[in-house]
């Protein structure tokens, strides 16, 4: 269990990974993706994730030129999207990213959705671009167990992350035991299930006997997990809150209360009905 915001887990790879980072999922390109990334950076995070179609890597790689961290301290994942998806689109897409992000090199690259017949090609691609050395670790993101089965039986390169939507109505039990047993680490997306879980009065309850607020009970309820967490907010005094996780632990019981909680009820799209 970490204890400091600046501690890693190690990939299968070997690759040292942040287990909290910064999502800036539905953040604004330019300003509003700069400013809130530079401030993560400040307050200590150092492991940033955007993707293609988020449309602000530019803002990403502004924040990141400027904010006077070494590159090699920071670890940086993108995300090729669906309509790129196939071996050549795959390597033209992340060369684009690489030059939205002014980046020589991603620290980790994922496949955004499996869709049905395309994603082996895809991973041929990222296959290359590990053993090119663009990119230091590759990995995907919304996977099922039968969508992982299918690329472990086909692949020569393992994936080393599947980041998927997770949260206490969302808890993912079976393909987090899959993914532990194949040494592949599970990243939470939409860890506060898109706000939704901030008002939940088993959490509230147990946020109130710590003196935190529900994100922070909900971010620490992940890293107990050891699952990989990147919360996302544009507010900076959240984005500091967010990162106060490391001076209280959430007892056995209140852990299991949490963990009653799932309802396998998403707010995102099941991966089963996102086709193309």
């Amino acid at each position: 269990m970490i204890s400091s915001i600046g501690e890693t887990i190690t990939l299968q790879n070997g690759v040292e990974m942040p287990q909290l980072g910064f999502g800036v999922f539905k953040v604004k390109n330019g300003n509003e993706t700069v400013e809130s990334v530079k401030k993560a950076i400040e307050v200590g995070y150092r492991a940033i994730d955007t993707a293609a179609i988020y449309e602000n890597e530019e803002g990403v790689g502004q924040a990141i030129s400027e904010c006077g961290v070494p590159r090699e301290d920071l670890f940086i994942t993108s995300k090729v999207w669906n309509t790129e998806q196939g071996y050549e689109t795959t390597l033209q897409a992340f060369d684009d990213s690489l030059k939205r992000l002014g980046l020589d090199y991603l620290d980790l690259y994922l496949i955004h959705w499996p869709g049905k017949d395309k994603y082996l090609d895809t991973w041929r691609a990222l296959e290359k671009l590990y053993k090119d050395g663009k990119v230091r670790s590759i990995g995907v993101s919304n996977f099922h167990i039968h969508h992982l089965e299918d690329l472990l039986a086909n692949c020569e390169v393992k994936p080393v992350v599947n980041q998927i939507e997770l949260h206490p109505l969302l808890t993912q039990g079976e393909i987090r035991d899959y993914c532990e047993k194949n040494e592949i680490k599970v990243e939470a997306w939409s860890p506060l299930g898109r706000g939704n879980l901030l008002e939940e009065p088993t959490i509230n309850h147990i946020a109130k006997k710590h003196g935190k607020s529900s994100a922070q009970v909900l971010i620490r309820w992940h890293l107990q997990h050891d699952i990989v967490v990147i919360p996302k907010s544009i507010t900076p005094a959240r984005i500091e809150e967010n990162a106060q996780v490391f001076d209280f632990s959430l007892s056995l019981n209140e852990m299991n209360q949490i963990d009653s909680l799932n309802k396998n009820e998403r707010f995102g799209s099941n991966p089963d009905e996102v086709l193309f």
